[in-house]
């Protein structure tokens, strides 16, 4: 059982919402209905006079603040040197609105009530403007103009690659496979809705946050440009965090409004979104078109690839966007040799909600562009799949592995974990199963996708952790990384007990402290990097622990420290035999140590091999078969990595067969809004999931782990959607792009069957 599971599964857990401060009042937001449209006017006088209204804020006071300007993340230099247009966000709209729910007016009142009351007594008048939805659309010439600095819509052209060696290759190629894809826009919808307290202390001008979060830091840089308060003035304080994913790591313009409200009342401010909010508003992820070509030799050797993405960034430019672009030119070549490569990234912006990081932030994007150029590419030149992804492995001998388009892989055993994996899912037995399945009239079909991802690396100079022994020899873990249902709790305690040879009881893990959050550097939890990095550093500062007490302990038993030896909790002298425990060496105080440590990329892989089941008559596909094999370095805690690695898998699954966030192309309005339209994953959807392990320890960390956050969906998005194909292809139909839903898959096979006919 983990540390965390007995306060949370029995309802004792403490989320944003929960906390609540003397005096506070609440907000409410006053939300854009329209996709695109000038904002005319904005009458607040009957809504001000409201019964427990406090205070009406709107676009002039976010200009008048300054909080204009949100970070954004792709700083880098695009084709031909070219600079992101990155656009102005005021925290409340002002003069234009670019998508349905943006917020543009806040009501702050005594009750949540009343502040919704009075939201509805705001009349806005708009001049309608025509929106742009679709990304392909927005870059076309002559469409809707969202934001005067980014002509064209186009924020960003960027490249990755050798274009000329791939234009060589595919002069070259015996073959080349062509397929065009998209990866859809979907809503993270995390189990606790948003929720901000801020509290403004006027004697040092500093705010405290009380808000689910990722990490402390990387909030409070985000919140530190957006607003121009300095970051060694605010303060963030959260207890539990029902899920991340991504979303949580973005300073959101809603927590820039609240700090208007509370430093002009002089009161705490508290906003709680509802679920329609979240899906209209937090930032949505994945949206991207990828058109791929593979380039093969007459011998099936990948000889060049090529992919042309168009990335969806919604209105505005998030905080946390750069994955959309770094990171899927770091697992371009995925885990194959391919000598030439190259991509090209148009990051366009629409009349949609603002699109961020998403769990994989862009991994799981590149390896269904890849895998499906694989898939593909096998069954056109009748090879077995699992056969020309063998043929094409990076092999053991070439690691460490440099890509063509700059970074370094790590070792991986990539034959190892296929065969493991083709040996787990019984993949000789396939055709007896797939005639069973026929003579009960139902389609099946098989899929494998072998993937690689960079994790662990992070933008914070290094990461540190304290550890304060007291005099019960109890040791406190101090991290400024954030679970978010992680077990961090347990995996960060399972390692310094380990380190120091005490039982795990004696561990306590405290996150994002408020004493400790200006003092410790590190990176939030994102990226699969929390176990790689702070988990890293709590084994270093565990070392250091006992070496710092060693010194101790020496004076204490009145000898050199050489002759001190250390295990399971006690320092002994070799010479009288005398022992001093670490409990004891705190007697006058606590002692403490910071462990330090800077990391950079690993690379977990894994092969996932599924199968589905369609009956044809309804279009439902149903998971027979899920198989998963990963490399994700040293394992801590088997219990966790199985709880990551089954909720990334139905993740992918959710996302390949229901989950789509869709807007009307004509007027930009949210079609899915609200759980009746907007498909989440179900319980039974992937019934079991047989799992195996094949670490290669990794040289990056000291622990040899190398993250497990994003395999499951970075997998099974791929292997889920070959499958499909797979059972599809024997009656034509060439591709299917997702979600896969019963209705799609009907009609394709009702149109196959005509056509056939």
């Amino acid at each position: 059982m983990r540390v965390e599971d007995p306060r949370l599964v029995t309802g004792a857990g403490r989320f944003a919402a929960d906390w609540n401060l003397p005096g506070q009042l609440h907000a409410h937001f006053v939300r854009s209905d329209r996709a695109h449209a000038e904002i005319v006017s904005l009458e607040t006088g009957a809504a001000r006079k409201h019964p427990g209204v406090r205070a009406i804020f709107t676009g002039a006071d976010a200009v008048r603040a300054g909080y204009t300007k949100p970070m954004h993340t792709l700083a880098f230099p695009g084709k031909g040197g070219m600079q992101t247009r990155a656009p102005e966000r005021p925290a409340l709209a002002h003069g234009k609105v670019r998508f349905v729910g943006e917020a543009l007016a806040m009501v702050v009142a005594d009750t949540a009530a009343a502040a919704q009351d009075a939201a509805e007594l705001i009349e806005v008048q708009y001049r309608e403007l025509a929106p742009v939805i679709a990304p392909e659309q927005a870059l076309a010439s002559g469409a809707p103009q969202l934001h005067e600095s980014v002509p064209g819509n186009l924020s960003l052209e960027a490249e990755a690659g050798d274009a000329a060696a791939v234009e060589a290759a595919f002069a070259r190629a015996a073959h080349v496979t062509r397929l065009k894809v998209e990866v859809t826009r979907v809503a993270p919808n995390p189990m606790e809705p948003r929720a901000c307290l801020v509290a403004h202390e006027p004697q040092d001008d500093s705010y405290t946050f009380h808000v689910c979060m990722q990490g402390v830091t990387t909030l409070r840089r985000q919140m530190s440009v957006y607003t121009g308060v300095a970051e060694d003035r605010m303060r963030f304080v959260a207890h539990d965090v029902g899920g991340g994913f991504g979303q949580r790591t973005p300073a959101y313009p809603e927590y820039c409004a609240l700090m208007l409200a509370a430093k002009d009342t002089g009161r705490p401010v508290k906003w709680v979104s509802t679920r329609s909010e979240g899906i209209a508003c937090d930032t949505h992820g994945r949206a991207n078109i990828i058109d791929g070509a593979l380039a093969l030799d007459r011998d099936g050797r990948f000889l060049g690839m090529r992919l042309d993405w168009v990335n969806d960034m919604g209105s505005y430019l998030s905080p946390a966007s750069q994955g959309h672009v770094r990171n899927t030119s770091t697992c371009m070549t995925g885990v194959y040799r391919i000598p030439a490569l190259y991509a090209s990234y148009r990051v366009a912006l629409t009349n949609t909600n603002p699109v961020s990081a998403y769990r994989g932030a862009g991994r799981p994007d590149v390896a269904y562009a890849i895998e499906r150029l694989v898939s593909r590419a096998a069954a056109e030149l009748g090879i077995d799949t699992a056969e020309l992804r063998r043929r094409n492995f990076i092999p053991p001998e070439a690691f460490p592995y440099k890509t063509p388009t700059g970074s370094t892989y790590e070792y991986a055993d990539l034959p190892g974990v296929l065969e493991k994996a083709l040996k787990l899912a019984d993949w000789r037995g396939y055709p007896k199963r797939r005639a069973r399945s026929e003579k009960t009239g139902k389609l099946r079909g098989i899929g494998i996708a072998t993937v690689i991802e960079n994790t662990g690396a992070g933008q914070a100079a290094k990461d540190e952790v304290e550890l304060e022994l007291d005099a019960r020899g109890h040791v406190t873990v101090h991290t400024v990384s954030k679970s978010q249902g992680h077990g961090h709790e347990t995996t960060l305690a399972m390692i310094v007990a380990d380190a120091l040879g005490i039982p795990r009881e004696r561990v306590a893990v405290r996150q994002c402290g408020e004493d400790r959050q200006h003092r410790l550097q590190g990176n939030h939890t994102g990226g699969s990097r929390s176990t790689v990095g702070a988990g890293s550093v709590c084994h270093i500062a565990a070392r250091k622990l006992i070496e710092h007490c060693r010194g101790l302990a020496a004076l204490e038993l009145g000898v050199e420290p050489s002759q001190v030896d250390y295990a399971k909790g006690a320092f002994r002298s070799r010479e009288s035999k005398r022992a001093v425990k670490l409990g004891e060496l705190a007697g006058t105080g606590p002692v403490s140590v910071v462990g330090e440590g800077k990391f950079g990329s690993t690379f977990p892989n894994g092969c996932h091999i599924a199968e589905v089941e369609i009956d044809p008559g309804t279009g439902a596909a149903q998971i027979a078969s899920y198989c998963a094999v990963d490399d994700i370095g040293t394992v801590i805690n088997h219990a966790i990595v199985e709880g990551q690695l089954h909720g990334g898998v139905v993740m992918g699954a959710g996302q390949i067969f229901g989950e789509h966030v869709v807007y009307d192309l004509e007027s930009g309005q949210l079609m899915t809004g609200s759980f009746m339209d907007y498909c989440m994953p179900r319980a039974g959807m992937v019934r079991a999931i047989r799992g195996a392990e094949h670490p290669t320890p990794s040289k990056v960390s000291p622990l040899g782990v190398k993250g497990v956050g994003e395999s499951g969906c970075t997998g099974s998005l791929p292997a889920l959607a070959n499958a499909v194909a797979d059972a599809l292809r024997p009656l034509g139909v060439a591709h299917l792009d997702m979600p896969l839903t019963p209705a799609k898959i009907w009609h394709a096979v009702r149109d196959a069957r005509k056509g056939g006919n």
